[in-house]
C-alpha cells in the first residue's frame, strides 16, 4: 500500500479524537521539515512548510465549537492565534526560535490529546470519544 494509500486508511477510519491527532501530527511534521529546510537555506521548501502546518492550525482553530467548547476552545483558540503568529515570524524573518516555540507548543498539546486518547485515570473525566466536551464539530 502506498504512503497515500495507508494515511488515506487513517483518515477514514479514525475517530474524532484520532483526527485531530493525525491533524497535530501533520503540523508538527510540517514544521520539522521547515526546520530542516531553514539549516539548509531552501527558502522554498520552508516557506511551503510552514504554510502546510499554518494551514492545519487554521483548519484546528475553525473546527472549535466555542459554544460547547467554552473556557477550553477559548484557550485553544488563543493559543492557535499565537502559533499563527510565530510561524508568520519563523517564515518572514527566518527565525529558528519561533519555528521550535510552535513545535513545542503543538508537541505539548498533542501529547495531551494522545493521553486523552488513553484508557486509564488520564482520560477518566469527560467522555472525550465524541470531541464535543473540548469544543470541537465534527
Amino acid at each position: 500500500m502506498s504512503s497515500f494509500g495507508y494515511l488515506e486508511n487513517q483518515v477514514l477510519s479514525a475517530d474524532p479524537v484520532g483526527l485531530v491527532r493525525l491533524l497535530y501530527a501533520g503540523a508538527i511534521d510540517a514544521l520539522l521539515q521547515a526546520r530542516e529546510f531553514l539549516k539548509e537555506g531552501k527558502i522554498h521548501e520552508r516557506s511551503r512548510a510552514i504554510s502546510k502546518a499554518m494551514q492545519i492550525v487554521l483548519e484546528l482553530q475553525g473546527s472549535l465549537d466555542m459554544k460547547r467548547g467554552g473556557e477550553i476552545a477559548q484557550g485553544l483558540s488563543v493559543l492557535y492565534t499565537y502559533i499563527q503568529e510565530r510561524l508568520v515570524e519563523a517564515n518572514a524573518e527566518q527565525k529558528p526560535a519561533s519555528l521550535e516555540e510552535a513545535i513545542q507548543l503543538l508537541s505539548i498539546v498533542q501529547e495531551g490529546w494522545k493521553e486523552a486518547a488513553e484508557p486509564g485515570p488520564v482520560a477518566a473525566g469527560p467522555n472525550l470519544s465524541s470531541g464535543s466536551s473540548l469544543g470541537w464539530t465534527y
